[in-house]
């Protein structure tokens, strides 16, 4: 099995931080409800030069190079698709 080096940008560390913050005032139940797979590992329809994870109302863009991930941004999916555009 391919092993890959992860690399989170700061963009995407901040964006985890804002979504942990957001959900560590609500109800447990509320929290697991948001963790829900559906699409994975897909181009990103936007913008495809980025893979795309979607995990319930939240989008992982990431770039694959060599033996690296690099993950762009955690956006909620919510948003207008104008946003994705200037990633």
């Amino acid at each position: 099995m391919k092993e890959f080096e992860i690399i989170w940008s700061n963009q995407a560390k901040n964006s985890v931080k804002e979504i942990y913050e957001f959900f560590k005032e609500k109800p447990l139940a509320v929290a697991k409800k948001a963790i829900y797979f559906s699409k994975q590992y897909q181009p990103d329809d936007i913008n495809p030069e980025y893979r795309r994870i979607i995990v319930r109302d939240y989008k992982l863009l990431y770039k694959e190079n060599n033996n690296k991930i690099v993950t762009i941004d955690i956006i909620s999916s919510r948003q207008s698709p104008e946003i994705f555009k200037n990633i």
